[in-house]
């Protein structure tokens, strides 16, 4: 993609969608498979299975936390859904529920490794629509920016879990250390190619000025 010497609102517009898609597109490659052949597979179909858009889209997947509400005759109620003999409460009817509910631990894993592994990919997203170093901060905020507004209406909860604001932060960190550093070395070398044309022309007059002397 060409630079843009001046602002241009629909590249600036385009960049940014197409990092979101490439991102999330990546992420959606990478989960199902993972959380198909290592997760739970009960409480994964309990959620929803591997496809589906809330292990992705929900942050509380990340953070380990249940993503349902309570289920009915729970909370004060929840001596209705049970069994009782004798005055003693000897099962539980939403038990089997309960179990499900369960959060699995290797599920958030997966989805934060998977996170760590889209951060790589994205450092080559951006190091092939971005270009410029001093951009490359600019996209990498933004596109967490909009992670967050759209995780955050999908749950219909603020991220609060520490360990998905220590994934997404170190992942935004690694995207913009290594994308800039990209970014530099190439303006760095196409500097040099364009200027050696300049030194050779630079050296044929410095020659035929010796040899007019």
């Amino acid at each position: 993609m060409a630079k843009s010497t001046g602002w241009d609102p629909v590249l600036i517009v385009s960049q940014i969608i197409a990092l979101q898609t490439l991102h999330y597109v990546t992420l959606s490659v990478l989960i199902p498979p993972l959380l198909v052949m290592l997760a739970e597979p009960g409480s994964l179909e309990y959620e929803g299975g591997a496809a589906n858009v809330g292990m992705i889209m929900d942050w509380r997947e990340m953070a380990g936390r249940p993503t349902t509400r309570a289920l009915p005759g729970e909370g004060p109620w929840k001596s209705l859904n049970s069994v009782w003999s004798g005055g003693r409460q000897v099962g539980l009817g939403s038990s089997g529920h309960e179990v499900l509910r369960q959060v699995d631990p290797i599920r958030c894993w997966i989805i934060a490794i998977c996170w760590m592994a889209t951060s790589a990919a994205d450092v080559y997203y951006l190091y092939a629509l971005i270009r410029r170093p001093r951009l490359i901060l600019d996209f990498s905020l933004t596109l967490l920016f909009n992670h967050l507004v759209l995780t955050t209406y999908y749950s219909a909860a603020i991220p609060t879990s520490i360990f998905f604001w220590i994934i997404l932060g170190v992942s935004t960190a690694f995207t913009v250390v290594f994308a800039e550093q990209l970014c530099v070395k190439r303006e760095m070398s196409e500097g040099l190619v364009v200027a050696a044309p300049r030194d050779a022309g630079d050296s044929v007059e410095m020659g035929n000025l010796l040899r007019e002397d």
